[in-house]
């Protein structure tokens, strides 16, 4: 039986076929589900506008995300989310509008945001939808291949996704048997990161910074990067303007952790 988060994100795209198609999954895998996995959270979100609260309100309640978390901490959790969400599939017309108000000032991490700003609100999410679609998954493969594995060797599903596993599981955090995506995708991560920024993932500010090291920052700078110069990409240079904004900040950031 289906609980309501997911009934309503079901409602929301229209159905099971939709919903499956908008986070580029099998409908059977939709199918199967009786709640929407954690680590399609964001994606679902995304695709459907429907809060991460009422989907899994047990995972994104607000005393878990609240609470003792620092404001800059806090911070940190809504731009990996932002991140995690373009990441994992295309934006709906919902998440664009709420994108195109966000506000700017002279940092880099500021204009960054005014960028995307600017590009969400003259984006149509059907056309985004089809950007995203060449950029990341195509008719065999996608313009951009947004996993560590790739990135780090030049193949899919080697040491770097099975090294990540393992941390995954010190955290204890499991694959779900529905999920056919590898574990080192950049949505994943951006997520992970999200989750230890907000206390929701319990980790010191050491066992951050490992993590940020040995599984982001070594490769998804370069990821960004491309995003900012891909031909496929109109609405997702200012993603990628982003992401690397703030990597930067975060890497600077971590120096200072013992």
């Amino acid at each position: 039986m289906r609980d309501a988060g997911l009934e309503r994100a079901i409602d929301a795209a229209g159905g099971v076929a939709l919903l499956a198609r908008k986070i580029g999954i099998a409908q059977p895998s939709v199918s199967n589900w009786n709640r929407v996995p954690a680590e399609r959270v964001i994606a679902v979100e995304s695709a459907t506008g429907v809060s991460r609260k009422v989907l899994r309100p047990d995972l994104y309640s607000e005393p878990a995300v609240t609470g003792a978390v620092d404001p800059i901490d806090a911070g940190r959790a809504q731009e990996y989310a932002l991140l995690a969400a373009l990441l994992s599939s295309a934006p709906s017309a919902a998440l664009l509008e709420q994108i195109a108000q966000l506000k700017g000032d002279a940092t880099v991490l500021g204009r960054a945001h005014a960028s995307l700003a600017d590009a969400a609100s003259i984006s149509v999410a059907t056309e985004v939808e089809r950007e995203y679609f060449d950029l990341f998954v195509g008719l065999g493969r996608g313009e951009l291949l947004p996993y560590a594995s790739y990135y780090l060797t030049g193949f899919l599903n080697e040491r770097p996704l099975s090294r990540l596993r393992d941390d995954l599981a010190a955290l204890g955090i499991e694959r779900a048997e529905s999920n056919i995506e590898p574990e080192d995708h950049a949505a994943t991560l951006c997520e992970i990161m999200a989750g230890l920024a907000a206390a929701r993932l319990p980790a010191s500010p050491e066992a951050q910074r490992a993590f940020f090291e040995k599984h982001v920052s070594r490769w998804m700078g370069r990821l960004f990067a491309d995003m900012e110069k891909a031909e496929s990409a109109r609405f997702y240079r200012s993603v990628g303007m982003l992401g690397r904004a703030l990597l930067e900040i975060e890497t600077e950031a971590f120096t200072f952790v013992n």
